[in-house]
């Protein structure tokens, strides 16, 4: 058994140790096992630093989990973009891929909670009708595995999943969504990255939330990742707490720039059961992104994003840098607020719909029509 494999073993997961561990009253303890168990492996409960701190709360069962029984079971509609079991196909040229029901932790705020830890709800034994969907749609070229975790499979598992995806052509990236480089970096091995290798190209998100994550093992872990050829990008939550304040969010992403981790994405928290007291004003997320930009390098900043709530995919947000515009310029300000003119070249084909969207308000309306958003979309044209 490996050193990972025994740290899984280890971990806190039963009521008698959450009454004991962290105080929770046994009577809560068993609600809050029943609606999500718990799972937290001793390296990541290592990193709890006093009660109720960043890493406490992103993964010691809370009693305001029992308090929201409102939110949707399936936030983001993934069952019902499902055509086969195992696979959710939301994206033209992309399909999700869950192979494994497992994770090295159990977060709280986990958005795919009804399925976690379920080997019924995650099954392998439907991995079979996963690739013939994946094989009969040549549109996919781009997987993802995800689960669970799929680096809670043995090496020699996963090599085998690694195997008949690269025997599908038009296939061209396979990306691993992980959070073992942040939650159990000792999963990373030499083996592990060796084998990786032999199936390029090969991508992994993984999944960082605050800068006492950053830590040499999982500074090392990334590392072997990145010395192996593999890009390692990381996709946050802006959670109430943990990591909703312009300083934090500054730390942790030049500390992942330093490790090699490329900032991917900050989402606004999902709509999930028992997750709500985790959320944010969307505000919030802006003003952190407007701290960032221009602020730090443009590398380490990350896509601010919804994930929309039935399945709409995720949706940037950004700050409002365009102040005004009409048919010659284009009135901008920049991180440090000063105000800039430039100007604008006329397109003269009349063919460009997108350009056509900022130059004439009339047809800007129409576009909004189309789009079924016309309030949530508001740009300034000067008089």
């Amino acid at each position: 058994m490996e050193l990972w494999q025994e740290m899984i073993r280890n971990s806190v997961s039963s009521v008698d140790q959450l009454v004991e561990k962290f105080g929770i009253k046994r009577e809560v303890a068993e609600q809050l096992d029943n609606f999500f168990q718990a799972r937290i492996n001793p390296y990541y409960l290592s990193l709890i630093r006093y009660p109720g701190d960043p890493i406490w709360k992103q993964c010691v069962p809370d009693e305001a989990e029992l308090m929201d029984i409102d939110a949707p079971e399936d936030p983001l509609n993934e069952d019902d973009m499902s055509p086969v079991p195992n696979i959710t196909h939301r994206y033209p040229d992309r399909a999700l891929f869950l192979v494994y029901s497992q994770c090295g932790l159990y977060c709280r705020f986990c958005t795919r909670k009804r399925k976690v830890g379920d080997s019924s709800k995650i099954s392998m034994k439907n991995l079979e009708s996963a690739f013939k969907y994946l094989e009969e749609h040549t549109e996919i070229t781009d997987v993802i595995m995800s689960g669970g975790d799929p680096l809670m499979l043995t090496d020699v598992m996963l090599e085998k999943i690694l195997q008949r995806l690269r025997q599908i052509k038009h296939i061209q990236v396979i990306r691993l969504g992980t959070k073992m480089p942040c939650v159990l970096p000792q999963r990373i091995t030499e083996k592990l990255c060796n084998m990786l290798k032999k199936y390029h190209p090969i991508y992994v998100n993984t999944h960082f939330n605050h800068p006492w994550e950053l830590t040499e093992e999982s500074k090392k872990a990334t590392g072997m990742l990145a010395d192996s050829g593999i890009p390692v990008g990381n996709q946050c939550v802006l959670m109430k707490g943990v990591n909703d304040d312009p300083q934090t969010m500054r730390d942790l992403m030049k500390g992942l720039l330093a490790m090699r981790v490329r900032p991917y994405y900050i989402y606004q928290a999902d709509l999930t059961k028992g997750a709500n007291h985790f959320r944010t004003p969307i505000s919030k997320g802006l003003e952190i992104i407007d701290s960032l930009r221009g602020h730090i390098s443009g590398l380490a900043v990350p896509h601010f994003v919804i994930d929309a709530p039935g399945g709409g995919g995720k949706i940037p947000l950004l700050p409002e840098y365009v102040l005004a515009r009409d048919d010659n310029k284009i009135i901008l300000r920049n991180y440090k607020y000063n105000i800039y003119e430039y100007p604008d070249v006329k397109d003269e084909s009349n063919n460009d719909e997108s350009s056509l969207y900022y130059r004439k308000p009339k047809l800007r309306k129409t576009i909004y029509k189309k789009a079924k958003t016309p309030k949530q979309v508001k740009i300034p044209v000067l008089q």
